[in-house]
């Protein structure tokens, strides 16, 4: 079963000889538990893409269905509970809150939504993420790659059927780099939990089982890595 259908998706900005075709009439789906990149140069689309995919914007025209809800058919507040229980953001730039620990930060989404979050896998990604030394800490008192950790636990705390990673890796070197995209590797085959990831980097799209391209606003899938 598809976990996400995104159906003939476009994107127009302005009018008339100002406009800009961001999307063209984009189409593709991705099975539950599938880890795909997206690649193209910077701007290509890849990011107004994924925008789309987490109704972050509206399109111009076409349909995105996550777990076969389409989500630009619901109320704004429909949606917003939706995003935040169905779709884990990972942003190139943390967004963590400086104010609040490591624990806080992971657990800020679930409270958000006021539920009690689940200490048992609380415990569990701490421990994957190994951050339990660092659970006190803040933001500020952690590194790139340990913040960047924290922005996938709290990611992954709400147990979300849809990751969506914007260049998870674009402030991290090399080491932290490998560390990210073997925690979110792990995470879609332990969790089952599908995962859409943008880079530049041509390496790092290598790892994932699918590569998706974006040129001009056109999709091409370059098929199944390793194949």
């Amino acid at each position: 079963m598809n976990l996400l259908e995104v159906n003939k998706i476009c994107k127009t900005y302005g009018k008339g000889e100002a406009a800009v075709h961001a999307l063209k009439n984009v189409s593709f789906s991705v099975p539950k538990g599938e880890y795909v990149a997206v690649v193209g140069e910077s701007g290509s689309g890849k990011s107004t893409l994924l925008n789309m995919i987490g109704a972050l914007d509206v399109p111009t025209s076409g349909k995105v269905l996550i777990d076969g809800r389409d989500t630009f058919s619901m109320t704004e507040s429909r949606l917003t509970v939706f995003r935040r229980r169905n779709i884990g953001f990972i942003f190139q730039a943390f967004n963590l809150i400086p104010e609040i620990n490591v624990e806080q930060n992971i657990m800020f989404p679930v409270l958000l939504d006021h539920q009690k979050p689940d200490r048992k896998y609380l415990e569990e990604l701490l421990s994957i993420l190994n951050l339990k030394d660092r659970r006190t800490h803040l933001p500020g008192e952690l590194s790139g790659g340990q913040q960047q950790r924290v922005a996938i636990g709290r990611a992954l705390l709400t147990r979300p059927a849809l990751i969506l990673a914007d260049e998870p890796t674009g402030n991290l070197d090399s080491q932290n780099s490998s560390e990210v995209i073997a925690l979110l590797k792990k995470s879609s085959r332990k969790y089952e939990q599908t995962i859409i990831m943008i880079t530049h980097n041509r390496s790092i799209a290598q790892t994932a089982d699918r590569v998706l391209q974006v040129s001009d606003g056109v999709l091409t899938d370059l098929g199944r890595c390793g194949e």
